[in-house]
């Protein structure tokens, strides 16, 4: 097995638990704004869970592209 199978494996649950974390939060965005309350703050939460998953995203090709060098070397 690999030594950055692991990597891709754990990138790819951390991007499945943000792409959910993501929709709970555009659920309480839409109830927020439902209710009339002010968005900032679960809009602010949104935006952050959103650059955080594009981190992941970013890493989990690292590793896919280390994993694609690795039998040529």
């Amino acid at each position: 097995m690999d030594a950055a199978s692991p990597f891709l494996e754990q990138a790819n649950r951390y991007i499945a638990e943000m792409k959910a974390d993501i929709a709970r939060e555009r659920v309480i965005l839409e109830h927020a704004l439902d209710a009339g309350h002010p968005l900032e703050v679960a809009e602010s939460m949104l935006h952050a869970l959103e650059g955080a998953l594009r981190v992941f995203e970013k890493h989990r090709q690292l590793v896919l592209d280390r994993l694609k060098r690795r039998p040529s070397e």
